[in-house]
Parts: C-alpha cells; structure tokens; sequence
C-alpha cells in the first residue's frame, strides 16, 4: 500500500521545514513596501541578549502570516528581564528589526540590549539617564535596542532609516541603534 504524501505534509508545513534549513531569510523587495521593504517573504530575527545569556533564532513570518507561538517566543525572549515581565512585542517592531537586519547583509545575531521596559524599570533608568524617555516605546513593547559587532551605529541605523518604519535613535558611545514602530524621526549621532 502507497501512502499518499500529501496527506502528510501540507504545502506550510513542507514550506516551515525549507525554512527552518535556510541560513538567511531572501529578501522580496518588490513585494514589500513601507518600513518592511527588505524583511522578506520569510522573516527571521536572530538575536542574543548578554544579560540573560539566552539566544534565539526563529521564522516569524511565513506566506504572508505570522508565526503566533514564534511571535510569542520572540516577546519573551524581549522580556524585562529585571523583573521578568512579559509584553507582546509589536510585529512592525519586529518586522522593522528584520528588515533592517536584512539591509545590512549580516548573519550574525542582533545584540539586544533592551526590548519590553516594564513602567517600574523604566522610571529606574530614567533616575539614571537623561537619555531615557517618560514614555519610552520600550513600556509598549514597540522598541528595541540593538547592535551589531560586525556594523557601525551608522551602517545599522542608515539601514533602520531606509526601512521608513518609526523612530531610529543613534547612540554612537554606547554602541547601539534605537528600532521603534512609532512615528518617523530619528535622533542622535
């Protein structure tokens, strides 16, 4: 007796399988417009946070859908980890960091230095910084804080910038690009 293959696998999941073994996520430009210019038809965030030593590397984005539990992961993954809180993050934070990601032509994981900000944390570093905002993005999980050991503050923060997405903040002497989803403007050197 012959097993039908196709009631085994669907086209999706065949398609999640080929994804899951690619290396990068091929960009789509004449598909996408606006801030996920670049992100492509699979969209896939690699990062890494030093403060909890945690790694992830997932597609998000397939066919036009997004991943739920993928979305989740990567929400949790952006925790305030001071406090261990958990914010979905916004998807066109995510596709923005994606797409930027793309731009730049790396493979190397993004460094994240801060993603979700619960409000308490925020007021915390606030005290500390000037730099930090009332009502930063971070507390709507519609930011990120991001670097790139093998790019510039300038390479990265040119390729948010094309993306036409939100706010892309440079923070030259710390080493990292401000990502959010929020109005268009950008700040710093």
């Amino acid at each position: 007796m012959t097993t039908d293959t196709s009631t085994l696998f669907s086209r999706r999941a065949l398609l999640g399988v080929f994804a899951a073994t690619t290396l990068t996520a091929t960009p789509t430009l004449s598909k996408a417009a606006g801030f996920l210019r670049g992100a492509g038809d699979i969209r896939r965030i690699s990062m890494i946070s030093p403060r909890t030593g945690e790694k992830i590397d997932t597609i998000y984005w397939i066919e036009g859908k997004y991943i739920r539990d993928a979305v989740e992961e990567i929400s949790y993954f952006m925790r305030d980890w001071r406090v261990d809180d958990v914010k979905a993050i916004d998807t066109r934070t995510i596709d923005i960091m994606a797409a930027a990601h793309n731009l730049v032509d790396t493979r190397e994981p993004y460094t994240m230095l801060s993603g979700y900000r619960s409000p308490s944390t925020n007021a915390m570093l606030r005290r500390r910084s000037k730099n930090v905002a009332r009502n930063s993005r971070h507390i709507a999980g519609q930011a990120a804080d991001l670097r790139l050991q093998s790019r510039s503050v300038g390479q990265l923060s040119k390729a948010a910038l094309a993306c036409h997405g939100g706010g892309v903040g440079r923070y030259s002497r710390s080493n990292f690009v401000h990502m959010d989803c929020g109005p268009k403007r950008s700040w710093g050197r």
